[in-house]
């Protein structure tokens, strides 16, 4: 996961040595919507067997640009995550889909002119869970392999609602008469766990991984 976020970040690194100056610089506030799909997973200690689950983010931004190829980012986004389990046998499966409220604050760098910016977004996150459910086949009708596998998460329910980490990712804006159009891709990394971590806990790591593409629009209300 991690290679990939920065895999991410090159291409956009390549622009901004390559980007062309601004002119006159002027501060701006922006407000506008999003809508993304992205795979996320669950680092689990011990190990479990794991896929990408598919999942839709929705949300609004604002973004202050309060000086020349800096601004800030604020966001509330309603985000699914998760995580699918995979088995030797593909007649079973195994889905926890956890649906999040999720509030990241980033510092936004970009360079670029009036018309086309390269940028990059990085800065932490936190999340709060609304709600949670399961598709399986597997609890009442385990495979025979089940020795093999970790199964006590199956029936565990999440612990902490709270999660918090970091996030970023590098991006393209085009900015035209009507509003700012952007693509991004992002990569969140969990810092807390999703269940418990004690020493008598069963896994004493569970942290969230997503990664994602986005389309925001954004209208500028002041500048």
């Amino acid at each position: 996961m991690v290679k990939r976020f920065y895999i991410l970040l090159l291409p956009c690194l390549v622009l901004f040595a390559t980007a062309q100056g601004q002119g006159e610089f002027k501060k701006e506030l922006s407000v506008g919507g999003s809508f993304g799909m992205g795979y996320s997973s669950v680092t689990f200690v011990p190990k479990v067997q794991e896929q990408q689950l598919l999942g839709a983010q929705i949300g609004a931004t604002v973004r202050w640009i309060t000086e020349k190829n800096l601004g800030l980012i604020a966001e509330i986004n309603l985000s699914q995550q998760g995580w699918s389990e995979l088995f030797e046998d593909p007649q079973y499966y195994y889905k926890r889909r956890l649906n999040f409220v999720d509030i990241p604050f980033m510092t936004h760098i970009y360079f670029g002119n009036n018309r086309i910016r390269a940028f990059l977004n990085l800065g932490p996150k936190i999340g709060f869970l609304l709600s949670e459910s399961t598709s399986e086949n597997v609890i009442d009708s385990p495979p025979q392999q089940t020795s093999t596998y970790q199964t006590a998460q199956w029936t565990m329910p999440v612990e902490k609602n709270f999660a918090w980490g970091i996030c970023g990712g590098p991006g393209i804006e085009l900015r035209t008469g009507i509003g700012s159009f952007q693509i991004e891709g992002r990569y969140y990394y969990g810092l807390g766990d999703i269940f418990g971590n004690r020493k008598a806990d069963h896994f004493p790591q569970s942290s969230s991984q997503l990664y994602f593409a986005k389309i925001t629009y954004l209208i500028p209300i002041m500048k």
